[in-house]
This record gives C-alpha cells, sequence and structure tokens, in this order.
C-alpha cells in the first residue's frame, strides 16, 4: 500500500538516498557521469536540501510503500510568477517504476496546487529523457525549450505545461 505524506527535515537523507538511487540510471546515459555527480553534489547536500524543506522555498512529499520511502515530488510557486507552480523534482526509485506511484505523486502535487489556487503547473525536462512519454500521458504539453547552465554543465530541457 503507497501513502503519500508531507517530507520533514529528518527526510533529507531518504531525499537524497532516492536521488542517488534514480539519477545514475537516468542521466548518466544521457548527460555523463561527471555531470550528475555535479548535480547531485549541488542539488541534494544535506544544506541545501535542509534549507528548502525548513524554509519552505520547496515543498516536498515522500510516497512510501509498506512504511519504506520509495519515492519524492518537490514543488513552489516560480519566482517570476508566483501564479504558476513548478514541479521541481520527481523522482521514484527504479525498482518500483510501473506501480503508478509516479503519477500519485505527480497528482498529489496538482492537488496541493490547485487548493493553493494556482491552475497551471510546470516542470523541466530533459530533451532527451524518456519520462516526457510520462509527462505527455498526464496531460502536460512541451511550452518552450530551456537551457540552464549548472556550474560548468548545461541542463537542456523542455519546458511543460499543465493547465490544472
Amino acid at each position: 500500500m503507497a501513502i503519500v505524506r508531507p517530507a520533514t527535515i529528518e527526510d533529507t537523507n531518504i531525499i537524497r538516498d532516492i536521488a542517488e538511487k534514480t539519477w545514475w540510471p537516468t542521466y548518466e546515459p544521457i548527460v555523463g557521469a561527471a555531470q550528475v555527480r555535479y548535480m547531485l553534489d549541488t542539488f541534494y547536500n544535506a544544506g541545501v536540501l535542509q534549507q528548502q524543506v525548513v524554509t519552505g522555498e520547496q515543498v516536498y512529499i515522500i510516497l512510501e510503500e509498506n512504511s519504506l520511502p520509495v519515492g519524492f515530488a518537490a514543488y513552489a510557486p516560480r519566482a517570476e510568477d508566483p501564479s504558476v507552480y513548478k514541479l521541481h523534482k520527481l523522482y521514484c526509485t527504479p525498482v518500483i517504476h510501473g506501480k503508478g506511484y509516479g503519477k500519485a505523486l505527480v497528482q498529489a502535487v496538482e492537488k496541493e496546487v490547485t487548493t493553493a489556487g494556482s491552475g497551471i503547473l510546470e516542470l523541466n525536462v530533459n530533451r532527451y529523457n524518456p519520462a516526457i512519454k510520462f509527462y505527455e500521458k498526464m496531460g502536460y504539453n512541451i511550452a518552450y525549450e530551456e537551457d540552464v547552465p549548472i556550474g560548468p554543465y548545461w541542463m537542456n530541457d523542455y519546458v511543460m505545461r499543465k493547465l490544472l
């Protein structure tokens, strides 16, 4: 049985562990090992995660299967336009892919976003990431391309958007 719950400061190590398990098989074939390591160290270090959770800079939720954390998502209003929310992170461990848990996390975020009064949810996805098909099935459409510098690297993304 799967449940979705709010993340707390005590969950930062769980979030880091799930990120480590998902990023390597997902992104190493696309961007290479050096960029994966850099991005994990940048986005998932304990200090960054703790700050985001404590300040609410990003709202994290955890998905558990039989009380074992197997996925997470993070979202927040866009700084440039708080009427639009951004799904910053959505990852499920590879061993549970195909069980509908990614869909459950997206739907939980969509519910929170509409409850907050927004009707738009956006996300970035690498242009070579097979997850694009998942997001399209969830009703997201490509709005535009965006190349984002991350230290010495680039994220070559689509911005996908859904009207809720």
